[in-house]
């Protein structure tokens, strides 16, 4: 067995490999901490009679952010009002103002009464909307009916 030798390595190359570390853990850091710039992403208004949710995600589908009517202080049957709906949209657009995204597809799930308020709410806090999608399921052929009545 030999000896063995120690590389000692010159100050330039210490730098370079410091500049790439930093390079990584700020890259790092910016992904963990989401903020990052979005230019395009989806919009999913989630429209119940009790309630109403949305969901901002990326082109991915991760999720930038979220809201719903009751995370907003309303309660009880307010929840599901046009007006919670358009102030879900506006604390959406609040959130989302600084890392986007701002054109955006908005997909519409359920029969409550905040659908069209919140789209409408989106379209004027500056939301490009460049398609805009009803995702309610409808069913085929329905439950099961009930049995013949026996007299």
């Amino acid at each position: 067995m030999g000896k063995k030798r120690v590389i000692k390595k010159t100050n330039e190359e210490l730098i370079k490999e410091r500049e790439t570390v930093e390079g990584v853990i700020t890259a790092e850091k910016e992904k963990q901490s989401g903020k990052r710039k979005h230019d395009r992403g989806k919009i999913y208004v989630q429209a119940t009679y009790n309630n109403t949710m949305m969901t901002v995600t990326d082109e991915k589908g991760n999720v930038v952010t979220w809201m719903s009517a009751g995370s907003l202080g309303f309660s009880g049957p307010k929840k599901a009002t046009p007006f919670a709906a358009s102030k879900v949209a506006e604390a959406i657009a609040e959130k989302t103002q600084k890392t986007g995204p701002i054109n955006v597809e908005v997909y519409v799930k359920g029969v409550g009464s905040g659908r069209d308020s919140a789209i409408r709410a989106l379209a004027s806090k500056g939301f490009q909307i460049s398609l805009l999608k009803d995702i309610t399921p409808i069913p085929h052929n329905g439950p099961r009916q009930k049995k013949p009545r026996r007299v």
